[in-house]
């Protein structure tokens, strides 16, 4: 299991409710939420291993989103 933490363009509860269906389907994914009143909308995901960052930002690209890796 590991944690992935990005920046995000999803910025309301209405555009968290349309990635919702992506992550939740997603069998790699055991848990998310995104922050949308930090600053950076965070974007956490605990995940199995053979998930990582790219995969996530290219889930979002498809709905029209943007990501990107929070540095440490």
């Amino acid at each position: 299991m590991k944690l992935l933490i990005l920046k995000t363009d999803i910025e309301t509860k209405k555009e968290v409710k349309a990635v919702k269906p992506i992550f939740n389907n997603n069998p790699g994914i055991t848990n998310w939420s995104v922050d949308v009143e930090d600053i950076d909308n965070v974007l956490r995901i605990e995940a199995e291993n053979e998930l990582n960052d790219e995969d996530i930002i290219n889930l979002l690209q498809i709905c029209g989103f943007y990501a990107e890796p929070l540095p440490d």
